[in-house]
């Protein structure tokens, strides 16, 4: 089914409120303009947000139909650095590469998405039934954000000074893993909830740029937006699973205020609840299980994230609800007195959650 253009999510966005903030404050001239226009605009995104994606199409756990093979079907327009989506197709599925390089990474990056959910996870799209993933790069001019709105993905080239590229790997899994979000139940985009569902998209964000080069656990870097930053901003990406808290620490763009224990957690009515900030929590809880797992993270801890997705059938879902369910998700798949248990149990603890 060909998604509706006009409607508008609950906007996902990679670039999270506190950088834009950061900014704003301490950004020259130019740069706290566009600071402002960025949170002009996602705000007027949001105020369309009851547009979005119809009941119906929440789903929760998808099953592959018998006698029919799952084919990836994507879409990647050139928005010509304007402000309207979807803007010009310029490469369908199938068809060969074309001159421009962004449109053919992006191909390529979300069929790598693609391919870790129906492999892995036996899912086919984002919806579960070969949902068309349509994407737009060249999206306004020197944007600096991509974002899921619940219809398609949207690509800026950045600015080239605070942001070199919003095209990579681990950005492309993260917003695409906000489809599956939504079509798995969804989570509400507030409070812990929405802490969870930004945890979920860095978890797959990671987890699909894993799988696509093949890294175990203890070979993945667990950055969020690794190489997006510009060349004179001191950090390696937006985000650490492995050390949240440490990903950048810049005169412009601040320190990185994500914690990794609940005794730092923030209590904030900014950022729908702090969404992006205490992500960093139950980002770390994963770390530590696949570390303590081994091998491939996609294969144990991951499912039992997704698995956890699928089943909680809860939008208001906290921490410890959320943990809770990990925990029962991995003994009805591994027993009750399996190490993948008393792994989930022991990450949970080491970042403040009680079960």
């Amino acid at each position: 089914m060909k998604p509706h253009y006009g409607c508008c999510h609950p906007i996902q966005c990679i670039l999270p409120p506190h950088v834009v903030d950061a900014i704003k404050m301490r950004g020259d001239a130019d740069q706290r303009k566009m600071a402002e226009a960025l949170a002009k605009q996602a705000t007027e995104i949001r105020e369309e947000r009851e547009e979005a994606t119809p009941p119906d199409s929440f789903m929760g756990a998808p099953v592959l139909a018998m006698g029919v093979a799952p084919a990836v079907s994507r879409e990647v327009y050139d928005g010509g650095r304007r402000a309207s989506l979807p803007g010009t197709l310029v490469r369908s599925e199938g068809e060969d590469p074309v001159d421009d390089p962004v449109v053919n990474q992006v191909y390529d990056l979300t069929g790598d998405v693609y391919n870790l959910y129906l492999d892995v996870y036996r899912r086919n799209s984002l919806d579960g039934q070969g949902l068309l993933i349509v994407s737009t790069v060249h999206h306004r001019r020197r944007y600096n954000n991509a974002f899921w709105n619940g219809s398609q993905m949207a690509y800026g080239d950045g600015d080239g000074t605070l942001f070199q590229t919003f095209v990579e790997a681990s950005v492309v899994g993260h917003e695409l893993s906000h489809g599956v979000v939504q079509y798995s139940g969804g989570l509400a985009y507030k409070d812990q909830a929405g802490a969870l569902n930004e945890s979920f998209a860095d978890v797959f964000g990671s987890l699909s740029k894993q799988y696509a080069l093949r890294q175990t656990a203890a070979e993945a870097d667990w950055l969020i937006g690794q190489g997006i930053l510009g060349p004179d901003v001191h950090g390696l990406a937006l985000r650490s699973m492995k050390a949240p808290g440490t990903a950048y620490e810049d005169t412009v763009l601040g320190k990185d205020p994500q914690p990794y224990h609940m005794d730092f957690y923030l209590n904030t009515s900014s950022d729908n609840g702090g969404v992006h900030i205490n992500s960093g929590i139950p980002n770390h809880a994963f770390y530590l299980l696949s570390q303590y797992l081994g091998g491939y993270a996609w294969e144990k801890a991951g499912q039992i994230w997704y698995d956890t997705m699928q089943v909680i059938n809860n939008p208001l879902a906290t921490f410890n609800n959320w943990a809770d369910k990990t925990v029962e998700v991995a003994r009805e798949r591994f027993g009750a007195r399996s190490m993948e248990v008393a792994f989930t149990r022991r990450a949970w603890k080491l970042v403040g959650v009680d079960l």
